[in-house]
């Protein structure tokens, strides 16, 4: 019991610095500053499908901005930016079957609360592994997913490997 609680903080530490990594602070007005996965070629090609399919606004009102750098594999949304990244390693979230998941539309997402830091959803069950990461501010919960279910569902298809 205590080496599963020790590996979990140890995950979750990692899972911190990535996320801190995956997502910087940008200027007001500016471009959101995101890392770029790199994902295999098969991946590269259904999240670039998945960057035409994504939305101009999220949640009613929250509208695209610019990343840097630009890239395929990443979008945001306002300010705090909500952001997304395809394309990246699976997670070891993915994995564990105690985490918590929703399925919306169709699409089946493990949910990472993080408290004040927001929630990390990371795609489930498909060729390509989608991360959404919505800052605390918005308040978030599943219901975001609906946003994003229809272009993940109509760009990257299922698999029965996770």
């Amino acid at each position: 019991m205590a080496s599963s609680t020790h590996r979990l903080r140890r995950a979750s530490a990692a899972a911190a610095l990535l996320l801190s990594a995956a997502v910087a602070c940008s200027p007001a007005g500016g471009a959101a500053v995101v890392a770029v996965p790199s994902p295999d070629t098969e991946a590269a090609g259904y999240c670039e499908a998945l960057h035409e399919e994504l939305p101009a606004k999220v949640m009613d009102d929250v509208a695209r901005r610019d990343v840097s750098p630009d890239s395929p594999y990443t979008a945001a949304w306002g300010d705090p930016a909500i952001v997304l990244r395809c394309g990246i390693e699976r997670p070891a979230e993915a994995m564990d079957p105690e985490n918590n998941a929703a399925e919306v539309d169709g699409v089946g997402w493990v949910v990472d609360d993080r408290g004040d830091d927001g929630i990390r959803f990371i795609s489930r069950y498909r060729e390509a592994y989608v991360e959404l990461l919505v800052p605390a501010s918005y308040h978030p919960d599943a219901s975001i997913l609906v946003d994003f279910a229809k272009p993940v569902e109509k760009s990257i298809p299922k698999t029965i490997d996770d």
